[in-house]
């Protein structure tokens, strides 16, 4: 069964601000829900981050450790992060896209996947789980950022 999630929000600062925090892995465990931590474990092609690094991330899904591993598929600063999975339980995709709008920044996350084996069983109950989490991950880097400035 395939997933397609995405929510979004209106974040009311302006996108240097929240494109450049939500993007940075280093933040994933501050505001995305499930995650414990993060790490670099591949640097692009001319170094650093962006399009060809890895990130692996360690997260908890229905109460279940999850080790998985995103490449950053395409990056385009203060606009757009894609990464799929090139390791971890199950094929996914996940983009991250930022807008500036005149009240702030529109930010969206976009969650596709396949669930296969255990996880089919669980997809429906998956779909529901990532659009809640991903609605609350928006409203987790509001609150962060909001109370930090």
């Amino acid at each position: 069964m395939s997933i397609d999630e995405t929510a979004e929000r209106l974040i009311p600062l302006p996108p240097e601000r929240v494109a450049s925090y939500a993007m940075d892995w280093r933040h994933d465990h501050e505001w995305t829900q499930g995650i414990r931590r993060a790490a670099l474990t591949r640097e692009a092609e001319g170094g650093g981050f962006g399009a060809g690094a890895e990130v692996t991330r360690t997260a908890y899904f229905l109460g279940k450790r999850i080790d998985y591993v995103l490449r950053v598929a395409a990056y385009e600063p203060l606009r757009l992060l894609d990464m799929v999975s090139v390791a971890g339980p199950m094929p996914m995709h996940v983009t991250y896209t930022f807008a500036p709008r005149r009240n702030g920044t529109l930010a969206r996350i976009r969650v596709r996947g396949e669930a296969g084996g255990y996880y089919r069983v669980a997809a429906p109950l998956m779909a529901r789980k990532v659009r809640g989490s991903i609605g609350k991950d928006l409203a987790d880097l509001e609150r962060v950022l909001t109370t930090a400035s």
